[in-house]
């Protein structure tokens, strides 16, 4: 029953990924789809590891909110750090104050702290560059006095949608 909790909701994210207008396929049987799409979510379903805990369906709607929630919380931060990044560029004059700051990473899941790190590399002008044992994070920074004010807000921030995607 649990394979099938997986499986089904990842068939329906295929289908609604691999759908086409019905013009497109008035030529062609939508059966092979189907059962490519029946296989492939079984199949991920099997690779997947044996949960220990049933799937929660009253979690999914946390779930889905708090993940476009870091999404769009990811993006602004990769334009507003662009912006920073393209700004220095352009204007060699203005003062930076390139270093490492730790930042604590404050999420007791693996994977959170895998998402949080990922985050703000992608940020322009961050990059993590160790993990240690208890969850601090070294980030290189293209200027450590902004970086530290902002650094614990904006961890924060992602610490409380990442508790609601992954744990």
């Amino acid at each position: 029953m649990a394979r099938l909790q997986i499986a089904l909701p990842l068939f329906l994210i295929y289908l609604a990924l691999s759908s086409k207008p019905a013009e497109e396929t008035a030529n062609h049987s939508p059966i092979p789809n189907l059962v490519f799409g029946a296989f492939l979510a079984i199949g991920i379903s099997l690779l997947l590891s044996d949960r220990r805990q049933p799937f929660n369906w009253s979690r999914f709607i946390p779930f889905l909110i708090g993940l476009v929630r870091y999404a769009l919380l990811v993006i602004v931060d990769m334009f507003e750090s662009a912006i920073q990044v393209a700004q220095i560029v352009l204007n060699p004059k203005l003062p930076i104050n390139p270093g490492i700051i730790a930042i604590d990473s404050g999420c007791k899941n693996d994977l959170a702290m895998a998402l949080s790190a990922h985050a703000i590399t992608l940020t322009p002008g961050e990059m993590v560059v160790a993990i240690d044992e208890s969850g601090i994070m070294y980030t290189h920074t293209l200027n450590i006095a902004r970086s530290k004010e902002y650094a614990e807000q904006a961890q924060e921030q992602r610490r409380s949608l990442l508790s609601k995607i992954v744990e």
